[in-house]
């Protein structure tokens, strides 16, 4: 056997494992999926070329801010599995569906500050939003 074969075989063993965890993979898991990538490879931009992460010290690029927001998306992708195990307990399918759609609007509201960041003008209507979400989410630390 080829090792281009191997990694074909791998491949798609990974895959379907990965899907079977995941349920398949749903409009709603792709979308998360692609506002994670979009997400974290603005935020690269962001520190690489722009030099204004506000994870970082000094705002460049910096691997433990990197991992760390790569740990962030692992543990959001173990929620959505979870999510779809429990929908599978009770016998439902609108669980997974939620977390997936509820960590998509968090993603997008990252991608909009990345781009903010970078100087890419941002309506009004979507700062205040997020102004918004920010600050319901800092007064439930509170609690």
């Amino acid at each position: 056997m080829t090792l281009k074969t191997k990694l074909m075989a791998a491949s798609g063993i990974a895959a379907a494992v990965a899907a079977k965890l995941f349920g398949g993979f749903t409009k709603e898991l792709v979308t998360l999926l692609v506002l994670m990538a979009a997400d974290f490879l603005t935020g690269l931009i962001v520190a690489g070329v722009f030099g204004r992460s506000p994870n970082s010290k000094g705002g460049s690029l910096e691997s433990g801010a990197g991992w760390k927001g790569i740990s962030k998306k692992v543990v959001t992708l173990f929620f959505v599995i979870a999510a779809h195990r429990l929908d599978v307990l009770m016998n439902t399918d609108f669980l997974k569906t939620a977390v997936a759609a509820a960590y998509s609007v968090n993603e997008a509201v990252s991608l909009i500050e990345n781009a903010g960041l970078m100087g890419i003008p941002v309506p009004a209507p979507l700062k205040r939003a997020i102004d918004i979400l920010k600050n319901d989410n800092n007064s439930g630390k509170d609690e």
